[in-house]
């Protein structure tokens, strides 16, 4: 066998390789790229009931509500997590298994995995689809930004804050929010039903 032809075809064998190489790259970048809308753009980290740390993108590929609450709140937090269990009850059995729920305490402090676990086991939600999750301060302030979410601690460590629940996308672009507590909105679940 000559040698030069060897090399020549070697050479060329090795340009075709790394041609499909940057073609898969490629490919597989444009696939993983999200929209300039959504919010897993945003970089956090957030901790399940589970201890389990993965970031806001956690459901990417489902629609997702995601509230904001805490645990030892005495009034609107268990009307947010009673309210997103009556939408969901609205849906088909099908249509609840592609939706998640995300709800991410703004007291991180005294919300411990335990404490969001024993939260999750006390209002029976389905812990395959829905977490209760938490974040560092800085992160969760970010988090609160990019949703449009406002809170404020009060002296006695109870929290003012906003009752937006949000549908996103399955890439986590928001597609529409309710405030509407201990009732069915129905433009939001109809909104969910599309994204479904």
């Amino acid at each position: 066998m000559n040698i030069r032809k060897w090399l020549a075809g070697g050479t060329l064998c090795t340009a075709l390789i790394l041609l499909l190489l940057n073609l898969s790259t490629a490919q597989s970048s444009d696939e993983n790229s999200l929209p300039p809308n959504s919010v897993y753009q945003l970089q956090v980290s957030i901790e399940d009931q589970f201890g389990e740390i993965t970031g806001l993108d956690r459901y990417r590929g489902n629609p997702v509500l995601i509230t904001m609450f805490y645990t030892s709140c005495p009034h609107v937090c268990p009307m947010l997590i009673s309210t997103i269990k009556l939408t969901e009850s609205r849906l088909s059995a099908d249509e609840r298994a592609k939706l998640r729920v995300l709800t991410i305490s703004i007291d991180p402090q005294r919300d411990t995995p335990e404490k969001l676990r024993e939260t999750s086991e006390r209002h029976h939600v389905d812990s395959m689809r829905w977490s209760m999750a938490r974040s560092q301060p800085g992160d969760l302030r970010s988090i609160a930004g990019v949703f449009g979410i406002r809170y404020k601690q009060l002296a006695d460590g109870e929290f003012n804050h906003s009752t937006l629940i949000i549908l996103l996308d399955r890439d986590g672009t928001p597609l529409a929010s309710t405030e509407q507590l201990s009732r069915i909105d129905a433009e939001f679940l109809q909104a969910i039903e599309s994204s479904l």
